[in-house]
């Protein structure tokens, strides 16, 4: 039975239950110095910049914010009025704006637009009158925060702008929830001022013209640029966004004003020579021509007017030729007004006499050359006075052919006088670009301009030198120097009167007095060259001259210079007109025709406007001729 029954399955031993593990948190410390430690570094760092820019690098940052935050422009100085002698403006200066950009305001990161300054540009040019390409290359000036885009633009021009910036203004405020961008926020206007003529060609020559910058380059514009410019004043303040911020205030220093100058010219006498010679010049369709006026006792010029001319407000459409002050800087050969200084020689060294008989051939052999006068003739036997009333060469080489014992010595002698009277120097006016004119040494003279300088050819003046001599007669023989300024009036209204002229004397008041009625006889004397300079109630004392000219492009003779010079009234003289036409190709070439109607046209409107009555006296009527018998 035991042997039979299976065997039970034993059980496993039972093994004791596993105890809980237990987990157990690391010490802190550590990871907190670490933590620590990362954070002091950053600190550090922070400390060492913020050290680095509030100290080491604050000045460099400061002027850094200052450069963006400020702007600096320029004040320009008002320039001075330049005025005649009654005050009134030959040329003054009005309001005008300089027109600027800020290029940064134009940069993509800035207008949010990538071609910003192709569409301002495209908005400026039609209103500025510039190429939309040129305010392109402006507005896109790299790293820069001020650029000129157009100077002297009128109060109006500025209005169109500010006008158009105000619509891009409001479309800004409309678009992207009032963050849009005004495109022309980075334009922008400083005050400046503009140069004008209000009498347009008037006066031109002299007045001259300034320059884009505002600066004088041409006649009293540029020489007398530094009493007109005034001085420069400079202004400073904050900027956003190329606005300004009006709390922000400013400072600077402001500018100060040019003088202003007042001129020896009388603007309606000057408007009388510019209308009179400017239609001769037309009329004898000649290159040019020029009239002066001067005061004989003061040499006050009151007039120098040339034609053409131009108009110094426009220069874009002015003639090249026509931009300078031709009656100062034109040289050439003066013809018969020069035998005056001849004549002045001969009675001053007591030679000869009005009366005294000159026997004067139709040819008279000199040199290696046959001399003639302007017509052919029998002989003609005349006194000296008849010899500058004709206009006699011929008469003029025998008469200065005695101021010495040989023609070296008597070209010596004239040669002293023609220097006296002002001729080859400058004429005291310091005109830029005179000319001094032409007048070699006596021993230069060549075989004929010994016989041709005597009737005014082979030497050369400018317009102002050939008054001059008349004034010097007119003025009892004292020669003083022409002036163009009476004075300058400063920024503080204080007047000062330019400085009295230098005086010479050149030949006696006696040899003066002589000469004024030999002069009479040109105009007077029915045999004269001058009758059609005659005035009704005034004696008038005058000279004719047509001269041979030097094209100055030929570099040889070809064409005339006519001209007349004369003074009235003749027995008191107080003003001198000299008149001058170069290469008239129409109609006559003789000074008497066509210069003697404009110094009569001119000398009769002077006389009335400065309010010169006639002397009511009887000319002195020398003789002319002399019998053959005498």
């Amino acid at each position: 039975s035991g042997g039979s029954r299976a065997s039970a399955p034993r059980r496993p031993a039972s093994r004791p239950p596993a105890r809980p593990r237990t987990i157990r948190l690391g010490s802190p410390k550590p990871r907190l110095r670490l933590i620590s430690l990362g954070l002091t570094l950053v600190m550090l760092a922070f400390v060492v910049r913020l050290l680095q820019v509030q100290a080491v690098d604050a000045s460099a940052y400061a002027a850094k914010a200052e450069k963006h935050r400020y702007q600096e422009y320029t004040l320009s100085a008002d320039r001075g009025e330049i005025t005649d002698r009654a005050g009134i403006a030959l040329a003054a200066s009005v309001d005008a704006y300089d027109i600027t950009a800020d290029p940064k305001l134009f940069t993509p990161e800035d207008s949010k637009v990538r071609d910003a300054p192709e569409q301002a540009a495209a908005l400026l040019a039609p209103l500025l009158g510039k190429d939309p390409a040129e305010l392109v290359g402006k507005l896109r000036t790299p790293k820069s925060r001020y650029v000129m885009l157009a100077r002297k633009q009128t109060p109006q021009v500025w209005k169109q702008i500010k006008d158009l910036k105000k619509v891009y203004e409001r479309k800004a405020k409309v678009s992207q929830g009032g963050n849009g961008i005004n495109l022309l926020a980075g334009i922008i206007s400083e005050p400046s001022t503009k140069r004008v003529y209000p009498n347009g060609e008037l006066a031109a020559g002299i007045l001259g013209y300034v320059n884009a910058e505002g600066r004088g380059a041409g006649g009293l514009e540029s020489m007398l640029d530094a009493e007109l410019a005034g001085k420069d004043g400079k202004i400073r303040y904050a900027q956003s966004g190329g606005r300004r911020v009006p709390t922000a205030g400013s400072k600077g220093t402001p500018a100060v004003p040019g003088s202003d100058i007042e001129l020896t010219i009388d603007r309606d006498v000057q408007w009388a020579a510019q209308q009179a010679i400017t239609e001769q010049v037309r009329a004898s369709r000649a290159d040019r021509g020029y009239v002066i006026v001067q005061n004989t006792r003061t040499g006050e010029v009151l007039a120098m007017a040339n034609a053409p001319g131009f108009d110094p407000n426009d220069l874009s459409e002015a003639n090249a030729t026509a931009m300078g002050n031709a009656s100062l800087q034109d040289a050439y050969e003066p013809g018969s007004t020069s035998k005056v200084m001849s004549m002045a020689a001969v009675l001053e060294e007591g030679v000869a006499s009005p009366d005294t008989h000159v026997t004067v051939p139709n040819r008279l052999h000199r040199g290696d050359r046959l001399f003639k006068d302007d017509i052919d003739h029998p002989t003609w036997y005349l006194t000296l006075n008849g010899v500058l009333a004709k206009s006699s060469n011929i008469g003029t080489i025998l008469a200065t052919g005695q101021l010495g014992r040989s023609q070296a010595e008597s070209n010596q002698v004239l040669y002293s006088y023609l220097r006296k009277f002002g001729i080859g120097s400058p004429t005291g006016l310091a005109y830029p670009g005179e000319t001094p004119g032409i007048l070699a040494k006596p021993k230069d003279w060549s075989t004929s301009q010994q016989y041709t300088i005597p009737f005014g050819q082979g030497l050369s003046v400018n317009a102002m030198q050939a008054t001059s001599v008349y004034s010097t007669i007119a003025n009892g023989g004292v020669r003083i120097e022409p002036t163009l300024v009476r004075g300058t009036r400063g920024p503080d209204g204080r007047f000062t009167p330019a400085p009295a002229p230098k005086q010479t004397r050149v030949v006696s008041a006696k040899t003066a007095r002589t000469l004024a009625q030999m002069l009479e006889s040109v105009v007077g004397n029915e045999e004269g060259t001058g009758t059609k300079a005659r005035i009704p109630g005034y004696r008038v004392a005058g000279k004719t001259g047509t001269a041979n000219r030097v094209d100055p492009e030929l570099g040889r003779y070809k064409g005339y210079t006519a001209s007349f010079a004369g003074f009235a009234p003749a027995d008191d003289p107080q003003i001198t007109v000299y008149c001058a036409i170069q290469n008239p190709t129409k109609g006559s070439y003789f000074g008497g025709q066509i210069c003697g109607p404009i110094y009569k046209k001119v000398m009769e409107f002077a006389l009335k406007t400065l309010h010169v009555a006639p002397t009511g006296t009887a000319p002195a009527r020398l003789p002319v001729t002399f019998a053959a018998s005498e």
